[in-house]
């Protein structure tokens, strides 16, 4: 799924899209620590995302799955 990360910088609003999350939110980091952009999101094809938003939400995904895989096999959760 490709990502879009935008921000702003000089009164100018630049764009990059991103393969994996991973890249997104290293570009959003890059962009608003190292080279002082401002308002920089991450699209993810449904919802925008500050840097802390995403960062939530990846940890969330990232602790979702590590459960998954560690549970007993017959009390995996159902899948929809």
């Amino acid at each position: 799924m490709p990502y879009l990360v935008q921000g702003s910088i000089d009164d100018y609003t630049l764009a990059v899209t991103a393969a994996t999350a991973q890249e997104a939110f290293a570009k959003a980091i890059e962009w608003q620590v190292a080279q002082k952009f401002t308002d920089v999101s991450i699209y993810d094809g449904t919802k925008v995302y500050s840097i802390d938003a995403f960062s939530v939400a990846m940890a969330l995904l990232e602790i979702a799955k590590t459960v998954e895989a560690t549970a007993e096999p017959g009390l995996k959760a159902k899948e929809k």
